[in-house]
């Protein structure tokens, strides 16, 4: 797949403890975890940056900029 420019998350798949897995992109691909920390260590993700949890595992971070409302977690779920 050619991901071009960069592209921007518009949905969430979460676990059933809330934590996100999925990511689907606004081309309509769906992206496990990893394959998108990858993609945006690489810049094809806007918005984002990889951050690490206390369990040591990469994750993506929305970018601060004051609002909850477009952060990752607020953002809708898919199925």
């Amino acid at each position: 797949m050619d991901y071009g420019r960069g592209h921007n998350i518009i949905e969430v798949d979460k676990n059933t403890n809330g934590e996100i897995i999925a990511y689907k992109l606004d081309n309509g691909e769906t992206l496990e975890k990893a394959k998108a920390v990858d993609l945006a260590k690489q810049g094809y993700i806007n918005g984002v940056q990889v951050s690490v949890s206390k369990k040591g595992e990469e994750y993506l971070r929305s970018l601060p900029d004051g609002s909850k409302s477009n952060n990752l977690s607020s953002m809708p779920e898919f199925d």
